[in-house]
């Protein structure tokens, strides 16, 4: 008998339809969003796993992802394993901008005994060589595997099952981005079906937390920052950004913040406004490798930004890594800096 597993649809690249094949860049400005049950269609091998159950929830980009939609999310787990009852796990498909940060929020606050598995893809379903079928399919396995129950909320991209406490993104462009740097994996979704879990998290995670949201309209507001200045996250404020050091980091960031940081004063924008001290601005996010990339340019808007300090993707310090670089792209220097002005 089959396993049965719910696919929640949030978004993101895994269900984004590209111009092409070919366009794995620039769908982020073009693309439209594929609903679950789309997504099923287009890869037939996910329902051959399990009994899938596809339920419609968003279909966004994960920069336009925050508290409120956690708060939604978490509800619409709860709902789906009361009205889908009798499930064997939860899959939700999402974006990896805030990807980590959806996880790590559900590892703590869900009150459920079924698999919940967070998925994404680093390239469209659309694109050529896409990672988003794979995904999907190892994602559903996991979720209905025996050998997954009672880890909590997990997240698998690369064929790699991760625990959400732990996992963070780590490159743009690179399929194996997402990592758990101290502590490492929990194991892997083989290509032969099998999934091999080499250990399990000892720290409490859902459902056995102290944490629960339901009912809950909204979350208190907690702003983040450091000795670099303010650091990007789903919530964060743009009187907040304002006031804070620019942040170099390849990614994307929501949208209320990066369309603030394309408007143009006297020739540059606002998050450009150090560039005649000799500092460069690019779009924040916290990945912390891989290097200097273009932001799209399909869009017109996008084009007359092109500045001196043209608005471009690069690596930085972050809190789980120490690197620090300098690279150009087209001619421009992008500078990351570590410490204080």
């Amino acid at each position: 008998m089959k396993r049965r597993v719910a696919l929640i649809g949030t978004g993101g690249t895994i269900s984004s339809i590209g111009r092409d094949s070919l366009d794995i860049w620039e769908y982020m400005d073009t693309s439209r969003k594929a609903e679950p049950d789309e997504l099923l269609q287009r890869f037939p091998e996910v329902a051959a796993a399990a009994d899938v159950v596809p339920i419609r929830f968003r279909a966004v980009g994960s920069t336009a992802i925050g508290p409120s939609d956690w708060l939604a999310l978490d509800q619409a787990v709860h709902d789906t394993v009361a009205r889908e009852a009798p499930l064997d796990g939860l899959v939700i498909t999402h974006g990896t901008a805030t990807l980590e940060e959806t996880a790590y929020f559900l590892g703590l606050s869900l009150k459920i005994a079924a698999t919940v598995v967070v998925v994404g893809a680093q390239r469209p379903a659309t694109g050529l060589s896409s990672d988003a079928g794979l995904n999907l399919l190892n994602a559903v396995r996991v979720a209905a595997a025996p050998e997954a129950r009672g880890l909590g909320v997990l997240v698998l991209l690369n064929d790699e099952i991760q625990t959400a406490r732990d996992v963070t993104k780590t490159s743009t462009l690179r399929l194996e981005t997402f990592r758990s740097p101290d502590l490492g994996m929990l194991g892997y979704a083989d290509p032969d079906g099998r999934v091999a879990i080499y250990r399990r998290p000892s720290r409490r995670h859902a459902p056995d937390t102290e944490f629960d949201v339901r009912g809950r309209a909204e979350l208190p507001r907690v702003d983040i920052a450091g000795p670099t200045g303010r650091r990007s996250g789903p919530s964060s404020p743009p009187v907040l950004a304002r006031s804070s050091r620019p942040r170099f980091r390849p990614g994307s960031r929501h949208p209320r913040r990066r369309k603030r940081s394309w408007r143009h004063a006297g020739g540059a924008s606002r998050s450009c406004s150090r560039t005649g001290r000799g500092a460069a601005a690019c779009c924040p996010a916290r990945s912390c490798a891989g290097r200097a990339s273009s932001w799209p340019t399909t869009s017109r808007r996008r084009r007359r930004a092109c500045s001196p300090c043209w608005p471009s993707r690069g690596p930085t310090t972050c809190p789980r890594c120490s690197a620090c670089s300098m690279s150009t792209d087209r001619g421009r220097v992008l500078v990351t800096a570590t410490g204080p002005p």
